[in-house]
């Protein structure tokens, strides 16, 4: 039997064990609107339910051996690999993903298996200074209960992210995918950990509407909200957390800016640029929505983004060769058709695209683009790069700064100069001679301003503060002496 079967999970909900739902929830492919099986629906009650059943079975798992955790995130890791074609096509059908991208989750999830193996080796605290006649020592400790709420662009690597290392490090997870990737961004993940051994309760998946993503931050017994989606989604997860007095690690959107140095190779720089704005229609945090241009190869640069969009082939990525996917649905195209007519009728000029075909949403390219311009001032999440002009790196710098985001900043050129405009621009990410979408389970992943909390994702030091509490221990030999 394939590990995603549907008579293992159509219809049924994955509380550590299956079990049949009373609702449920189509899993629709974009491309062709078939409806590919149907998952369980889950309620606020079934949430509530399942963080009892999650902190009951964290206190055991938290006191299991090192190498006992790490053995189970080392066999999950396994089956991402052993399992990786069969998960890519669901990935593919369920995501509108091309095969290269649905590549890359799996073997990022494998990745951030292998690496959250380590975490429960690593130190876990430090011997502090002390004035008074005692041993003081700080501690990580597991933080109990992690709801994790991962959106539908990148299904598996936005979930395996923070579940991998939440598990490793001791705690209980409830996830909760978005409704459009509920099999190859919850599911799947259910699958992979249950036959990698991880004991019942431990990981549950959450599926459902804004009722369960509420329900998975207000239940008592999650200490810790990991949450990757929009930044109006996220301020609303944010607000919740606060008044319940939990922590929320936010990773929200982006407007990312790409500045093309004078001098920049124009040939790699236009295929950085087609890359960063049309890889999986757009719709990525770290999609570079800004392209800033040096005037010396600013129409160069428009005819060969201009010709790169016109040959990208778009269509159906589960029957042929494409570049190009549906886009999720019908409301995110009708937003994305939106932000580029208005700023066509605002003065933007349109070189490519501008035209879809059902989901299917052609590459566009945008010149005279202004600041006041939608295209230019929005996060889009679609296929679309707007290019604007500077004259010097003091104007680039003053428009890659003018926006409420810090999600990632690429800078192509010179590195000298690209690291004083690097110095220069606040941001979580920053790549030099790179395109701004980039991933890596080693490193921390992150942004600032609108998007999101500071908080990071990746690596060893970042994934410990995010999913551990800070405790401060004292010892002595023998009771303290007290004027009471």
């Amino acid at each position: 039997m394939a590990l995603l079967d549907s008579s293992i999970w159509d219809g049924k909900l994955f509380i550590g064990e299956w079990v049949d739902s009373p609702a449920s929830i189509d899993v629709v492919e974009p491309a062709t609107g078939q409806v590919l099986g149907r998952v369980g629906k889950a309620t606020p009650d079934d949430v509530l339910a399942a963080a009892r059943r999650a902190a009951a079975a964290q206190r055991d798992w938290a006191a299991k051996r090192p190498e006992e955790r790490a053995a189970v995130l080392r066999r999950a890791g396994a089956l991402w690999e052993e399992h990786a074609s069969e998960i890519e096509q669901w990935i593919i059908r369920e995501s509108g993903a091309i095969l290269p991208k649905a590549q890359l989750e799996t073997h990022i999830a494998a990745a951030e298996c292998f690496d959250a193996a380590a975490l429960p080796n690593h130190p876990r605290g430090e011997v502090l200074s002390t004035n008074e006649d005692r041993w003081s020592v700080s501690r990580r400790v597991p933080a109990g209960v992690v709801s994790v709420i991962a959106p539908f662009n990148f299904p598996l690597i936005l979930s395996i992210r923070s579940v991998a290392p939440a598990l490793a490090l001791g705690n209980a997870v409830l996830l909760k995918p978005d409704p459009r990737t509920n099999v190859s961004g919850g599911i799947a993940l259910a699958r992979i950990f249950e036959e990698a051994g991880l004991p019942a309760g431990l990981l549950q998946v959450l599926t459902g509407g804004v009722d369960v993503g509420e329900a998975v931050v207000a239940a008592p017994e999650v200490r810790i909200i990991s949450f990757t989606g929009s930044t109006p989604a996220g301020r609303k997860v944010g607000e919740a957390a606060a008044r319940h007095l939990k922590r929320a690690h936010l990773e929200l959107g982006g407007n990312n800016a790409l500045i093309i140095l004078p001098g920049a190779d124009l040939a790699k720089a236009a295929s950085a640029g087609a890359f960063g704005s049309f890889m999986h229609q757009g719709q990525i945090c770290m999609t570079s929505g800004r392209h800033l241009v040096h005037e010396s190869l600013h129409d160069e640069y428009v005819a060969a983004l201009k010709e790169k969009a016109e040959h990208l082939p778009v269509g159906d990525p589960a029957s042929g060769q494409v570049a190009l996917g549906p886009i999720i649905d019908r409301g995110q195209v009708e937003r994305i058709h939106a932000i580029v007519t208005d700023s066509v009728d605002a003065g933007a000029q349109l070189e490519a695209g501008g035209t879809h075909d059902g989901l299917f949403y052609k590459p566009t390219v945008l010149s005279h683009v202004t600041r006041e311009h939608r295209a230019w001032a929005e996060e889009i999440f679609g296929p679309v790069a707007p290019v604007m002009s500077f004259s010097t790196i003091e104007e680039a710098i003053e428009i890659a700064r003018d926006t409420e985001f810090g999600l990632s900043l690429g800078i192509l050129g010179e590195v000298g100069m690209a690291m004083e405009v690097a110095d220069a621009i606040p941001s979580g990410i920053v790549h030099i001679n790179e395109q701004t979408v980039s991933d890596e389970s080693t490193a921390p992943f992150g942004g600032i301003g609108a998007s999101g909390t500071g908080s990071r994702f990746g690596g060893a030091q970042a994934n410990i503060e995010a999913f551990t509490e800070t405790q401060w221990l004292t010892l002595r030999s023998d009771i303290a002496p007290y004027p009471f």
